[in-house]
């Protein structure tokens, strides 16, 4: 039953839509079909669907304190903790309270461990944002534009029907995760390793994250996700970049990325979620790695994650979800590729750094000192964890323990090769 769940839970993770650009799609059906009428309707819609891109933007994009250009062309917002997207939200609205006091940290919490010498590129140099800000990064037009629709940007599409078995063969989503199923379940954390894959195309991604999850797969879900991801169509570049999610109803109506909707409450002037990391892990060279714990706080129950060592980024609230509002039932660390390669010819996209679990330190993606938070919040090694590939040919995990890196991982895979076909 517990690999029945971890199966199909993991499937459900980040289905993105091929995407197309509005304009370019309306311009091209105006002149395949010529005629003046044709041209003028093209032209009402290009017009209204611009009036709903620009409202969604001022909806996104709050006033900002102070913005700062990153060196990869973001724009970083630095935007009043009152006016964030979160206070959007009808239980928020009206309010200036962020946060009544800090979380309560897990029993047997240290502040050691991944995100030494990782930085985000906006503030590389010494750039930051002023205390009662929290830094945003700015959506633009064209963003939207890479979306199927304005309406679906920045979220996940529905999850299809569940079914007992993973698929194995034509499933779009692949995975290679580890997870730990338990009746109450409240946070996980690891720190894993950064890397830039390379992407068959810009309509496909690559992530490796961690996934908190409680609820049924096929109706009501819930999961709260962190880790970072490569993904052209949700950010127009190939950079890693750190990124957050949540759902509560398997990714149908509720939920988005980063704070592209009200939900996740940024108490951070440090970080910025969406926001490229910088330096990235290479083969056979230098290592860098991020440390992130996500825990339920045992005070006031909202869902606080850390991005280590010790910043506090910001929480869910309790108030979003049905099933994490008690508690989770799976924490699942691990990574994932979209693949638009059609049936019989699997895409090339890299999981991790492209290579093999065998390969090992250096040349393969890892997690490492994996725990989970019990009951009595206290942070305990992730003791029964199983791992499983999806396509094990194309990419595959290998689950190991020592002294030093508790229990860990290896994942990934360079997608289409000889093993892969």
């Amino acid at each position: 039953m517990a690999a029945s769940w971890g199966c199909r839970a993991a499937q459900v993770v980040a289905f993105l839509a091929i995407l197309v650009l509005a304009e370019a799609a309306a311009a091209a059906a105006a002149e395949a079909e010529g005629g003046n009428d044709t041209a003028v309707r093209s032209g009402e819609e290009l017009r209204k669907y611009r009036r709903i891109i620009r409202s969604q933007l001022r909806k996104i994009n709050k006033p900002a304190i102070k913005t700062i250009q990153s060196p990869d062309g973001d724009l970083i917002d630095c935007v009043s903790t009152h006016l964030q997207p979160a206070f959007d939200h009808p239980v928020l609205q009206g309010s200036e309270a962020v946060v009544e006091d800090p979380p309560e940290r897990p029993k047997g919490y240290e502040t050691g461990g991944g995100g030494g010498g990782i930085q985000q590129l906006w503030s590389g140099g010494g750039e930051t944002c002023p205390e009662g800000t929290v830094p945003i990064r700015r959506t633009r037009e064209e963003d939207i534009l890479r979306a199927s629709s304005a309406r679906s940007f920045g979220r996940k599409p529905p999850a299809p029907a569940a079914s007992a078995e993973r698929d194995s063969v034509g499933g779009s989503h692949e995975h290679a995760v580890g997870y730990a199923v338990g009746e109450e379940l409240y946070g996980a954390k690891a720190s894993l390793n950064v890397w830039a894959p390379k992407l068959s195309s810009s309509s496909e991604f690559s992530l490796s994250q961690i996934w908190v999850i409680s609820g049924s797969f096929a109706t009501d879900l819930n999961t709260i996700e962190a880790g970072w991801q490569v993904s052209p169509q949700l950010y127009g570049d190939n950079s890693p970049r750190f990124f957050t999610y949540w759902t509560t109803d398997a990714y149908r109506e509720t939920g988005c990325y980063n704070l592209l909707c009200s939900g996740f409450v940024q108490t951070s002037n440090r970080i910025a979620i969406g926001a490229a990391i910088s330096p990235v892990s290479t083969y056979n060279g230098k290592q860098f790695d991020i440390s992130l714990l996500i825990w339920k706080d045992p005070k006031h129950g909202n869902w606080w994650l850390e991005f280590g060592p010790g910043v506090l980024v910001g929480y869910w609230p309790s108030y979003l979800f049905n099933h994490l509002a008690v508690h989770a039932t799976m924490v699942q660390f691990g990574g994932e590729i979209f693949n638009t390669r059609p049936a019989g010819v699997h895409t090339s996209t890299q999981m991790g750094s492209g290579h093999y679990a065998e390969q090992g330190f250096r040349q393969a993606a890892y997690f490492r000192n994996l725990k989970v938070v019990d009951w009595d919040n206290s942070l305990i090694p992730a003791a029964n964890l199983k791992v499983i590939a999806d396509h094990p040919n194309c990419y595959d995990i290998q689950a190991r323990s020592n002294s030093v890196w508790g229990n860990y991982f290896y994942f990934g895979g360079p997608g289409r090769s000889t093993r892969c076909p």
